[in-house]
């Protein structure tokens, strides 16, 4: 008897990938040639968010249609420059999780608001491709999270219902977009909250059934 399948839906930066350092100097370059200062304590609170959102958090009425793609163009193009030139790096606990999880036969998509540009770049550095069976990025959706488009539509490419899927993030407004999505989730980091279903500092401090005890084997 075939058991039910069941998938896990991956957010990029900051979960899978250490990107946090590139992102934050090609933004500070960004805005700094259009004269613009943005502090880290900016950054750190968009982390994770669609770019429109982040011009329009920092500069309100200022971010102009124009404007949001011309600076955000730059700050992508700036980082996908950093990790061709400087690489990236699997946070801990990533490989033995995503390689355990596709051994168990669980469906494993990317589910990011980055730019397929940059996720793309991002599987080059790292030959990660070939474990996910589904990427879902900025331009497959048309709302960011806190919304819950972008897993809903991961979850459809791999024909798993929600119901059957967790969700792994790193930042508070994907977990509420897992929970707004119906999909059980992982919370990596400080910046989750305590909304997440299971908390932990690091994918590597994981227990050893914590996927199992979401969602059951059947």
């Amino acid at each position: 008897m075939t058991r039910p399948t069941r998938a896990v839906l991956w957010d990029l930066d900051g979960t899978l990938v250490d990107s946090r350092e590139h992102h934050w100097r090609a933004w500070h370059a960004a805005m700094a040639a259009d004269g613009i200062t943005i502090t880290e304590e900016q950054f750190a609170a968009s982390f994770g968010q669609r770019n429109d959102a982040i011009l329009t958090g920092w500069l309100g009425a200022r971010a102009t249609p124009d404007f949001i793609a011309r600076v955000g163009d730059d700050k992508e193009r700036r980082f996908r420059e950093l990790v061709e030139r400087d690489g990236v790096i699997l946070l801990p606990g990533v490989s033995h999780w995503v390689r355990t999880l596709g051994a168990d036969r669980w469906v494993q998509a990317i589910a990011s608001s980055a730019p397929r540009l940059n996720v793309e770049v991002t599987h080059r550095a790292l030959g990660m491709a070939e474990w996910f069976q589904a990427v879902v990025t900025a331009e497959d959706v048309r709302h960011g999270k806190p919304d819950p488009e972008v897993f809903l539509v991961a979850a459809q490419r791999v024909a798993v219902p929600p119901t059957r899927c967790v969700v792994v993030e790193d930042a508070a407004a994907g977990i509420e977009a897992a929970r707004r999505a119906g999909m059980r989730s992982i919370g990596v980091g400080p910046g989750v909250g305590t909304a997440a279903d299971i908390t932990v500092a690091a994918l590597a401090d994981l227990a050893a059934d914590a996927f199992d005890l979401l969602i059951p084997r059947s």
